[in-house]
């Protein structure tokens, strides 16, 4: 074997494995109970679906559905907006 065969040899990356377990899918918590609205003057429910820098957590992470996502971003920027949620949490 030539050197440089063996270099491209060494250099060969193993193919993740596939299976494993898969974790289980969360539910939206404003589609399982249906008497719980957004309100962006609820700050303290706001504030589980930001981070500890004040961003705006994604769907993937708090397992809201997209149109329930949506109204939770849109509540959280009118909270900033009417400074009841701080922009920077710094």
């Amino acid at each position: 074997m030539s050197p440089r065969s063996q270099k491209a040899a060494k250099k060969r990356r193993r193919v993740p494995e596939r299976g494993g377990r898969r974790p289980k899918k969360q539910t939206c918590e404003f589609c399982e109970s249906r008497d719980w609205k957004v309100d962006y003057k609820d700050v303290a429910s706001l504030r589980k679906f930001m981070s500890d820098r004040a961003k705006i957590r994604s769907s993937r992470v708090t397992g809201n559905c997209p149109r329930c996502q949506r109204k939770i971003a849109r509540a959280i920027k009118n909270a900033r907006e009417m400074a009841l949620l701080p922009y920077l949490g710094r």
